[in-house]
């Protein structure tokens, strides 16, 4: 029997909040965490590989799982439809192995919607500040002007569903929230659901009670 159930960590946050780089940290931390490959039915880019990068797949065989209930959230996004797989999460869990999930708040709602629901940690990552936000977007430099406003109108939305995940996290200095991080998975390890063999342990200190008597 395994020693606990895997967490399906899910990692939410507006662009320029840290999510990226507490994810990274987390994985180097904790490299047994496994990290959920999403499904893709749009056409593979120069270097992409099929099963590290995404799982590419026709938009008919995306459809199917998703009626079949193979696929624990989707989205349809300019066209193309994205969404995460069940099959390698379920078998992760079942053996132990926490699962990391980084998307938005819609996603989010799908999987703790899902059977797999009562094995999920939310957690939301918020910036201090909007005016720190817009500046982390503008110094990483990945973006054009047009790309970070367009950001930063979408980020009050993400920030909106804030009250909808299990722990939030206010990233103003990023060591320090990369330790908070850790002591919520390290407690969400040690739930009761996620201990299965518990059961058994007590019913042994129970036959050992009785065996004193």
């Amino acid at each position: 029997m395994t020693e606990r159930r895997g967490l399906l960590i899910i990692l939410s946050s507006p662009s320029g909040a840290g999510k990226s780089t507490l994810t990274r940290r987390l994985r180097d931390w904790d490299p047994t965490l496994g990290f959920s490959v999403s499904a893709t039915t749009r056409t593979p880019r120069e270097g992409e590989v099929d099963g590290t990068d995404y799982h590419f797949m026709t938009q008919s065989a995306f459809q199917r799982q998703v009626a079949e209930g193979d696929m624990l959230e989707h989205a349809h996004v300019f066209g193309n439809f994205y969404g995460s797989p069940r099959g390698p999460v379920q078998s992760s869990i079942d053996t132990g192995r926490d699962v990391l999930f980084d998307i938005d708040w819609q996603g989010a709602q799908q999987i703790q919607n899902s059977g797999l629901g009562q094995h999920t940690l939310s957690i939301f990552i918020l910036p201090p500040s909007i005016r720190e936000l817009h500046r982390r977007l503008v110094t990483r430099g990945q973006d054009s002007d047009e790309v970070i406003a367009k950001r930063m109108r979408k980020s009050w939305d993400e920030i909106s569903h804030w009250a909808e995940y299990d722990y939030v996290l206010i990233n103003d200095d990023l060591d320090a929230t990369f330790e908070r991080l850790k002591i919520v998975v390290e407690a969400a390890r040690l739930k009761r659901i996620q201990q299965p063999g518990l059961n058994a342990h007590v019913k042994q200190l129970h036959q050992e009670f009785e065996d004193t008597l």
